[in-house]
C-alpha cells in the first residue's frame, strides 16, 4: 500500500516501512551491496509508486473549468443535456460544473421557460428525478412518422422472394436460399432481420452455418397462428419443383 505524506512517498513493502530510498530489512552490506530481500522490496516499492506518481501529476495536469456567467452556464447545460439518455439531477449536474446545485436548478428552469415562450419543438422538463429534453406532445403524430417511416416501408420484390423461402423451408441456411432463388442473399436476410420478420434459429450440423427461420411478428402480420397454416405451395409451382430445390440444396 503506497501513502503520500507531505513530497515523501511511503511504501509498504515486505515486513516494514520503506522510505524512498531505504529496503525494508537488513543493512547493506560492509562491501556496499544490497540484500536480495532488499531489492526486491525496492522493485515492488517501484512498482507501485510509478503509477501511483502518474496518477497523481496527470490529476495536477487536469484542466481547471472556468468561470461560466448565466449565458455561459445555459449553454453548458444545454450541450450536457444533448447528450444524455436519461433524466439527469441537478445534483449531479452541479457536481459535473462544480456550481451550486440552486444556481443549476435556477438555471434549469429559466432554459425550460425560453423554450417554451420562443415555440420551439422541443422542451425541457423534469421527469423520474431529472432533467431531460422532450419532444413537444402536439408534434408527437410527425415524430411518430418519421421514427415508424422506416418500419412501414413495403418489403421489396427480393425480400418477399428471400421471406417466401424462409417461412417455406425453414430451418434453412443462406447458402440454401441464395442457391434456390439463384442470387446472393445476404443484404436481404440483414433487412428481414432487421425488420424482426425473420431471426437465427441455431448451426446446421453438418457445416456449421446458421439456421433461420421466421419470427412470432411474422405470423402476426400475416394472420397466422402457425406456419402450419401457411397456403400449400404445390397447386402452383411446376411438377418438378423438388427435385430442382433438392438439386440445389
Amino acid at each position: 500500500m503506497a501513502t503520500l505524506t507531505g513530497s515523501e512517498v511511503v511504501v509498504e513493502a515486505g515486513n516494514g516501512v520503506v522510505p524512498d530510498g531505504q529496503t525494508s530489512s537488513g543493512a547493506a552490506s560492509a562491501s556496499g551491496g544490497v540484500p536480495a530481500q532488499g531489492r526486491r522490496g525496492k522493485k515492488a516499492a517501484v512498482a507501485v509508486v510509478e503509477p501511483l506518481l502518474r496518477t497523481v501529476e496527470d490529476l495536477d495536469d487536469a484542466p481547471e473549468l472556468k468561470p461560466l456567467d448565466e449565458t455561459e452556464l445555459r449553454a453548458a447545460l444545454e450541450s450536457i443535456l444533448l447528450v444524455v439518455d436519461e433524466p439527469v439531477a441537478e445534483m449531479q449536474l452541479a457536481q459535473i460544473m462544480e456550481q451550486p446545485t440552486e444556481r443549476i436548478a435556477i438555471a434549469l428552469e429559466d432554459i425550460s421557460a425560453r423554450y417554451t415562450a420562443a415555440g420551439h419543438g422541443f422542451d425541457l422538463r423534469r421527469a423520474a428525478g431529472g432533467w431531460r429534453l422532450y419532444t413537444r406532445p402536439e408534434y408527437a403524430p410527425y415524430v411518430e412518422r418519421f421514427v415508424l417511416d422506416g418500419q412501414t416501408t413495403r418489403l421489396t420484390q427480393a425480400a418477399l422472394e428471400t421471406l417466401a423461402v424462409v417461412a417455406y423451408k425453414q430451418p434453412v441456411t443462406r447458402s440454401r436460399i441464395s442457391a434456390i432463388r439463384g442470387v446472393n442473399c445476404d443484404g436481404v436476410m440483414r433487412t428481414l432481420v432487421t425488420r424482426g420478420l425473420i431471426e437465427e434459429c441455431g448451426t446446421e450440423g453438418e457445416t456449421g452455418a446458421f439456421l433461420y427461420r421466421t419470427t412470432a411478428l411474422f405470423l402476426e402480420k400475416l394472420g397466422l397462428n402457425s406456419v402450419d397454416q401457411l397456403p400449400p405451395l404445390a397447386p402452383f409451382l411446376p411438377d418438378d419443383v423438388e427435385e430442382v430445390l433438392d438439386a440445389s440444396g
